[in-house]
């Protein structure tokens, strides 16, 4: 590809999104992971990377541009950005893009959020800057290389939110082609996040990496060009490029590759349970075992779940219920389902039966699980009391793709996410206002929807 294509195509495809046409699949597709988002958002402001950045964003003051949704702040729309995405990825509820390597939503339904309210955007608009974020946050990643990025100990996740969240407020804004390569600009310089946040204890750093970090320099980027600031108008090409200083061996051309035709949100997974992405498949395996054989506490001898050989180590003896795969699956086993509450759950960590049953299972990193076609799969295999052996072998959780939950069962998971913090009413109206974006004449609207105390 000629040198300047890339970003010619890439900020004229952002400059036309606020008003582009979109297939009605894509629609209901962005509908879906902003009602996920929004529930992962409300629910996690009452969570502790939530409340810090409620306590931030309270202490900072400045332009009342957006509302912090779950709090009563109203603030400017790069610290409401951030408080919010940090509340998006408080836990592990939000979705995924296997592809990307990366959670779009979290960093990136935020930032159009906030800018949306800044600008007195309509509802419209603020759904197209949401999928043009998807469709360039999950490109960006791609392009640099998944595995050449993981290499070198950085964050796919600090890369694809920044720019994913650049590109949904550059979209909202409206701001024109020569404008938003500028935002390319200064979004590849705030281009950071280390891998070493797996070390993270409190969720807290994980938080600011995956989303916060991201959603606040997307949304600091496209404000900065619209209050004038200029830079280079092409940082993919030419002397010290983007890809040459980031990743030599990089695909740009991925950058591009049918934008505007493949929609990347609608290639991105929702969550069926509130727990860690490993542990969806495996945790699936046993309900569906359950369910088939009458599986109880009592019948259970012994338990071997086997996730994919590199993602062991985010689910072995975690101090967080939802991403410690043996706890939920003893919990799975004793409740019959998952819950928030239920995965959520501290004290259930020290339940005695909940430890019973967790001595029992066997976690297992499994090769074949990783260099599968179908990758996030997860095996469940029991032996009972009585000698029986079962195995349940779930590929495609719900919730992917491929496997895609129906709207009834998205306002089931964010009812129970949000009701608890907004109340019934309240969670009813908002699932309401989004099936109905295209109704909604100022994004600013909402806000009695959001507050919370």
């Amino acid at each position: 590809m000629a040198a300047g294509e890339i970003v010619s195509r890439l900020s004229a495809y952002i400059a036309r999104s606020g008003e582009a046409e979109l297939p009605a699949a894509v629609i209901k597709k962005a509908k879906h992971h902003i009602l996920d988002t929004l529930g992962a958002i409300i629910c996690g402001s009452d969570l502790k990377p939530g409340r810090l950045a409620k306590e931030f964003a309270g202490q900072q003051g400045g332009a009342p541009e957006a509302q912090v949704a779950g709090s009563p702040v109203v603030t400017t729309a790069i610290h409401a950005a951030f408080a919010m995405a940090m509340m998006a990825h408080s836990d592990e509820t939000d979705d995924s893009h296997e592809r990307a390597g990366m959670h779009p939503g979290c960093g990136i339904v935020p930032a159009a959020l906030a800018v949306a309210e800044r600008e007195g955007a309509d509802g419209s608009r603020f759904l197209r800057g949401v999928v043009a974020g998807y469709d360039i946050g999950c490109r960006i990643t791609q392009a640099l290389g998944v595995e050449n990025v993981r290499r070198r100990a950085l964050s796919l996740h600090g890369i694809g939110s920044n720019f994913g969240a650049a590109s949904a407020a550059a979209s909202v804004m409206g701001l024109k082609e020569d404008l938003v390569r500028y935002v390319w600009d200064y979004t590849a310089q705030q281009d950071s996040g280390k891998y070493y946040w797996v070390r993270d204890t409190d969720h807290v750093e994980k938080a600011f990496v995956f989303a916060g970090m991201g959603a606040r320099n997307g949304v600091m980027s496209a404000i900065l060009v619209q209050s004038g600031f200029t830079g280079v108008a092409d940082v993919f090409s030419g002397e010290h490029n983007y890809f040459e200083s980031f990743s030599p061996v990089a695909n740009r051309e991925l950058l591009v590759e049918e934008l505007g035709v493949r929609y990347e949100i609608q290639l991105t997974d929702i969550k069926k349970f509130s727990v860690g992405a490993p542990i969806q498949a495996p945790l699936d395996a046993l309900l569906i075992l359950r369910e088939k054989h009458g599986l109880t506490a009592a019948n259970v001898q012994g338990m071997i779940a086997s996730v994919p050989d590199d993602r062991v180590m985010i689910v072995r003896d975690r101090n967080m219920p939802d991403v410690d795969l043996k706890h939920v699956l003893a919990v799975a086993l004793l409740d019959g389902g998952m819950t928030f509450d239920a995965s959520h759950s501290r004290e259930r960590m020290k339940d005695p039966a909940v430890l019973a049953i967790r001595e029992r299972i066997t976690l297992v990193g499994d090769p074949e699980l990783r260099t599968a076609k179908i990758k996030r799969g997860g095996i469940v295999e029991i032996t009972t009391t009585d000698g029986a052996r079962l195995r349940e072998h779930v590929e495609l959780v719900r919730g992917r793709p491929g496997n895609p939950m129906s709207d009834q069962e998205i306002e089931q998971k964010c009812t129970d996410l949000m009701r608890a913090v907004l109340g019934e009413e309240r969670t009813k109206n908002l699932i309401d206002q989004v099936w109905n974006l295209e109704k909604v004449k100022n994004m600013r609207d909402l806000r009695p929807l959001f507050s919370a105390p």
